[in-house]
């Protein structure tokens, strides 16, 4: 029975073999013409089908391709005008790129701040090393810069007076930075809204990505101290600074042999504001040039990093579009005036208030309104031939002590005859070491607007203020940067 049922099996697998052969035998015959003739006219009307559905696809995607151009053409459009009506170039694209309108500017306010340099080797403790009243007008381009001595006296009684009521000690480790802008503010009799409180480390990180700053180091300085970790060794003259370089160089006061900068110069700490501001508007200069735009984010980080301050990003950006715009020629700069003394066994700055009023009106006060003045065509020529007697007549006597720097002699001839021409009194000449900046040092307080007439005249020149009780109004040196 099983060999029968085996031998079905056998005959129905033989069967199915047959049949497998004759369906491939008939799949493989050759088609007729009018199949094939069928099968390519299937073909080219689905190669057609596809075709209209990539042509349907690219009239979708040119539309909206064509849609973006435009949106961005008017939006360039609409931005580059923007830019134009914001002052064209870097300011009018930032201006805009910020949300500012060609309204802002008028409606942005002269700002003041305070700014408080800090150093020391602890991480949890460190001095107010340098103390600044600053103020900038974004609609004049001007800006003022006052310096303040570390020593400066804020206490009531010399008799008693001690460290702790110097300016830098109120400060306390930043524990107590309010009360040291009161005290600020009760010196100079301004209201002061902002500070920023910079650490050393900015100075270094900016003055390094800016890739150096050039700078006439004035002396030679070599200062040890071990407890901060401060060892300063710099030579005289011209030369690119590092940013250790140019650490040591705005805290350097005097070298381990007790010798400083010179009378003329002025010595100790005027000597080393006088340095602080140089060097100030020379880092300016450099990071205010066009290439250092891309530098803009590294600044960012390293503001976030050392930078402490309670101004508000809002305000800060307010300002950035137009202080791009801004020259150091337009910095005017001075020293709060006073007197170095020891009270009580303790040397104190002590503030001379009559100078330091006059100073500050013609630093932050009335030097604005007369910028806004002339910006308004609000000065008729009337006035200004009246004034410009009264200044004519001044000049006459205004002293100046002329110290030739360029190792010329003939340059001292041409100044001479030049301020006297102008109708200034050239009452000392003399010669003194070669030096590559023209300075001008205000000795008797002179107004700003004399000393900036003074600038003008000889169209170089950097501005100091040292007051003594010189019997000359200026000293000039001619340095080898003048060029008549």
């Amino acid at each position: 029975m099983k060999k029968e049922e085996a031998n079905d099996n056998n005959k129905i697998k033989n069967n199915k073999g047959k049949n497998n052969i004759k369906n491939i035998e008939k799949n493989n015959k050759p088609m007729s013409k009018k199949e094939i003739k069928k099968q390519e006219k299937q073909k080219r009307k689905q190669e057609k089908k596809e075709r209209r559905k990539k042509s349907k696809a690219w009239k979708i995607w040119k539309l909206i391709l064509l849609i973006l151009i435009v949106s961005l053409l008017i939006f360039i459009g609409k931005f580059t005008y923007k830019v134009i009506k914001n002052g064209g170039g870097l300011q009018g694209f930032l201006a805009t790129a910020v949300g500012h309108d060609q309204y802002t500017l008028k409606d942005l306010d002269k700002i003041k701040f305070l700014v408080i340099g800090i150093s020391g080797c602890e991480e949890d403790y460190k001095l107010a090393d340098t103390i600044m009243l600053c103020s900038y007008d974004p609609k004049t381009q001007k800006a003022s810069l006052l310096s303040i001595p570390r020593d400066t006296y804020v206490g009531k009684n010399k008799e008693k007076a001690s460290a702790s009521y110097k300016i830098n000690a109120v400060y306390r480790n930043g524990e107590n930075i309010e009360g040291m802008v009161e005290s600020i503010e009760d010196i100079v009799g301004l209201e002061i809204d902002n500070y920023i409180i910079v650490d050393t480390n900015a100075l270094i990180e900016v003055v390094d990505t800016i890739g150096g700053v050039e700078f006439d180091v004035p002396i030679d300085m070599k200062y040890d101290d071990a407890t901060q970790n401060l060892h300063i060794n710099l030579k005289a003259g011209y030369q690119k600074l590092n940013g250790q370089q140019a650490e040591w160089l705005v805290r350097f006061r005097h070298n381990n042999d007790g010798t400083t900068y010179s009378q003329e110069y002025g010595d100790n700490d005027i000597g080393r504001m006088r340095t602080q501001r140089e060097f100030i508007e020379a880092t300016l200069k450099q990071t205010l040039k066009p290439e250092n735009i891309f530098n803009i984010t590294k600044m960012a980080q390293i503001a976030f990093r050392n930078i402490n301050t309670n101004m508000t990003f809002e305000t800060v950006k307010d300002y950035i579009p137009y202080a791009v715009n801004f020259k150091t020629e337009n910095l005017q700069t001075g020293t709060l005036p006073g007197t170095p003394e020891l009270a009580n066994g303790v040397w104190i700055y002590t503030v001379n208030k009559k100078q330091t009023a006059q100073l500050i009106d013609e630093l932050f006060v009335n030097q604005s309104q007369e910028e806004i003045d002339e910006q308004n065509n609000e000065v008729n020529t009337q006035t200004n031939t009246t004034d410009t007697t009264t200044v004519t007549n001044k000049t006459e006597e205004i002293r100046i002590e002329l110290l030739n720097g360029t190792g010329k002699s003939t340059t001292l001839t041409k100044v001479t005859n030049l301020l006297k021409e102008n109708g200034y009194n050239v009452v000392k000449t003399g010669n003194t070491k070669t030096t590559k900046k023209t300075s001008i040092i205000n000795k008797t307080n002179q107004p700003t607007k004399t000393t900036t007439k003074l600038k003008e005249l000889l169209k170089v020149g950097t501005i100091s203020e040292k007051a003594d009780n010189s019997k000359v109004d200026y000293t000039i040196i001619i340095g080898q940067d003048y060029n008549k």
